[in-house]
């Protein structure tokens, strides 16, 4: 059987994580436990997900001319990603990522750098290199016109689109009917709806992001697991699988490069969304969130 085929358009940043007993307040200076310098960015630890379960990976981004940015292609590279479409940009930092571990979760603030120059003509000019995939998988840590021009091509091309809608923003309604998967948390739902969607409100927040324009709805609840709408469908849900947990940075990239994946294969969406489940459970496992990628060899282990 041949590998999907998956390409990655998104973010690559240097995470700078920092581990300490607990978050500071405002104000306060706290002593530190461990820093550590980890290849991430939304796109690439989704390509990296994808590329372990077995995937043929595409990345499509940016980077600085700087050291982070050799060293997070080079990461990519040890993968089996190919990277032959992550551009240099001269005189502009590679994107960074700081990252405060503390109580079992996570504090994130991302400053975009190089992925910024990630332009919609950088799309357009690898339109042929997106028609050979299976799979195109899209986020936002890039400008939302590049994400946007993305979406379009793939589905002028008849690609399956999966977005991930994180950092959460509203989105046009072009952008929204280029998708068939969108895939986001109960506060980007809430976003892109303006609906509360804790509770009872879930499905009505899901009811109407589907009439925006997505084809299906997968939303992720955290230790609750996920939820999935499509048209004419009844609401289904997948429960969490409960794990020892390390470090949460990068489980929901973990769960996309699942997703996509799984789909890619050709799963029902009830498989595709119980897989995903497993793969982002096992990231949280591990420290880093590239690292914490499970390979298909570790998901046939865990029972």
């Amino acid at each position: 059987m041949n590998k999907p085929r998956i390409v990655v358009i998104g973010s690559l940043n240097m995470d700078i994580v920092v581990e300490t007993s607990r978050f500071p307040r405002v104000g306060e200076t706290l002593t530190g436990e461990h820093v550590h310098f980890i290849p991430g960015g939304k796109g690439a630890n989704q390509a990296v997900a994808a590329a372990r379960l077995g995937a043929q990976t595409t990345m499509i981004g940016s980077v600085g001319d700087d050291m982070f940015g050799q060293s997070l292609i080079q990461s990519l590279q040890k993968d089996g990603i190919s990277t032959d479409h992550v551009k240099r940009i001269t005189g502009t930092p590679t994107g960074i990522a700081s990252i405060m571990l503390a109580e079992s979760d996570n504090q994130i603030v991302v400053i975009p750098g190089a992925n910024a120059s990630c332009l919609p003509e950088h799309i357009q000019a690898l339109e042929q290199i997106i028609n050979e995939q299976d799979v195109v998988l899209v986020q936002l840590e890039i400008p939302l016109e590049t994400a946007t021009a993305a979406c379009e091509i793939a589905k002028k091309l008849g690609k399956m689109v999966i977005l991930n809608p994180a950092p959460a923003r509203k989105l046009s309604a072009s952008l929204l009917n280029s998708v068939d998967y969108i895939t986001p948390n109960r506060l980007e739902l809430a976003t892109l709806t303006g609906i509360d969607a804790s509770g009872d409100n879930l499905q009505t927040a899901m009811e109407a992001l589907l009439g925006m324009g997505p084809r299906c709805v997968v939303t992720t609840l955290g230790e609750e697991g996920s939820a999935f709408l499509r048209k004419d469908d009844t609401l289904g849900k997948v429960p969490a699988y409960r794990v020892a947990v390390v470090d949460t940075t990068g489980a929901g990239d973990a769960y996309n490069g699942g997703l996509a994946y799984s789909l890619a294969l050709g799963s029902g969406l009830t498989e595709a969304v119980a897989f995903a489940c497993k793969v982002s459970a096992l990231s949280v496992m591990k420290l880093g969130a590239q690292a914490g990628m499970p390979t298909k060899q570790d998901l046939e282990a865990f029972s």
